[in-house]
């Protein structure tokens, strides 16, 4: 038997209106939370035109033009914007019945894609239990007739399954929050070998060993342990009949272990280092659950994956504004001052979930809100735009060239000091040059 897909009703309006427009096909994301019994979908998003189709109007006329990069890209900067528990769990085409009969292939293809490109920049990797299906939609422009079938994302052979296509209206406007703030400080030596200093690589390391950390912390909910099989809203009361936006929210406190326990054997490692990098600080993090019986364990889980990714995701945004302001290719650097991205939520008509994003101090509002339509295709008031946290500035420093020859063998000419000063709000990171000597350890204090 195959899965089922219960839908938001505005998600069927949404791609009603898309089937309209006069386009031979329209290509696009499906965003919502899969479960052991059953998948959601609170939201449709077509695919942004290009620059050069905005300008001539004109859209490819053949399945084959589809362009696999700009929606994998498309995909990558959504699921940037989804908080956790939601995910981008499959792709629709509309298109006209000529172009029906290879709508699938198509379909396959990009689902295919869409996967590759988000598990390459995970920090998690799914478990074994995890539901790996995701969705391919087809809707005929003309018929209006919908076809759902899924395919297994773990298996590169894996052949088309049906699905069933359900709408329901309300059906995510009463879903569980978990809200959470998260103390940052993480210590990433930059290696004397590392070539130019490699940053942003250095740094995925740093998050890969972190987020290993995350995994294995322990979570109060609500100041207390629950067992993973227990019902997250057990002994809550439940919300009845209401179809106004609700949530209800769980307040979580993260306790990361100090070791890893006295039968596992630990051992120093001994590196020479030309510098560090720092991340110190707070994030804001969030998780939504569906409101059938959830279980602690998928609260936990959303909640971690949040929490890795909106620290890996900043960092990503950060070092992506550093190439375009600075280019990929600098090597003298001056002290320059940036400000950080700060997270914010924006929430979805008639659903109690908010969508995330991420601004820099210099952003107006306009700029956030033209990201909204052209990401998500939807449009955002000014005072809908809730900032979770403050904002903080990155210090770029050069090290000092004044130093004698034995310094010089141990360090580079240009080590890079970033370091984000901390307030109340989003991850302070700061790269610190280390002086260490062959026999020293890579250790950076206040």
């Amino acid at each position: 038997m195959g899965r089922t897909y219960f839908v938001e009703e505005a998600v069927g309006q949404y791609l009603s209106d898309l089937s309209t427009k006069l386009k031979p096909y329209v290509t696009g994301l499906l965003i919502g939370q899969c479960s052991p019994q059953r998948d959601y979908v609170i939201r449709a998003v077509r695919t942004p035109p290009k620059e050069e189709q905005k300008e001539d109007s004109i859209s490819p006329s053949k399945l084959a033009s589809i362009d696999d990069e700009w929606i994998t890209t498309h995909a990558t900067q959504v699921s940037r914007m989804l908080p956790g528990g939601l995910l981008v769990l499959g792709v629709f085409i509309i298109a006209t019945p000529e172009l029906s009969k290879d709508s699938q292939n198509a379909l396959r293809k990009l689902i295919f894609s869409v996967e590759k490109s988000l598990t390459k920049r995970r920090l998690w990797k799914p478990t074994e239990e995890e539901v790996s299906d995701r969705a391919a939609l087809q809707i005929c422009s003309a018929t209006k007739k919908v076809v759902c079938r899924t395919y297994d994302v773990q298996d590169s052979k894996s052949s088309a399954k049906p699905a069933d296509w359900k709408y329901q209206s309300a059906l995510s406007a009463s879903w569980s929050a978990l809200d959470c703030t998260v103390n940052v400080n993480i210590h990433i030596p930059l290696l004397a070998t590392s070539l130019n200093h490699d940053l942003e690589k250095n740094t995925k390391n740093g998050l890969n060993r972190w987020s290993k950390q995350i995994e294995d912390s322990v979570f109060l909910i609500n100041g207390q342990v629950k067992d993973d099989d227990a019902e997250l809203l057990e002994g809550q009361k439940k919300l009845r009949g209401n179809t106004q936006s609700s949530a209800q929210f769980s307040d979580v406190k993260v306790l990361t272990q100090l070791s890893q326990g006295s039968n596992i054997r630990s051992t120093a490692t001994v590196q020479v280092c030309s510098g560090s990098i720092n991340l110190r600080g707070v994030v804001k993090c969030r998780a939504y659950l569906h409101n059938n019986k959830p279980k602690v364990k998928e609260a936990i889980q959303a909640l971690k994956r949040d929490i890795i990714n909106t620290l890996s995701d900043r960092c990503e945004i950060l070092f992506e504004d550093l190439i375009i302001n600075e280019g990929p290719h600098k090597k003298n650097f001056e002290r320059e001052y940036h400000v950080l991205p700060q997270r914010l939520f924006v929430p979805i008509a008639g659903s109690s979930v908010m969508l995330s994003d991420y601004k820099f101090g210099d952003e107006a509002t306009g700029e956030i809100q033209e990201r909204f339509v052209e990401m998500l295709d939807q449009s955002v008031k000014a005072e809908d735009i809730h900032i979770a946290e403050e904002i903080n500035t990155v210090d770029i420093c050069p090290i000092t060239e004044n130093m004698d020859d034995t310094h010089q063998k141990q360090l580079t000419k240009a080590t890079l000091l970033l370091k984000l000063q901390q307030n109340m709000g989003v991850v302070i990171a700061a790269a610190v040059a280390v002086f260490a000597s062959i026999f020293s350890f890579n250790y950076f204090s206040d």
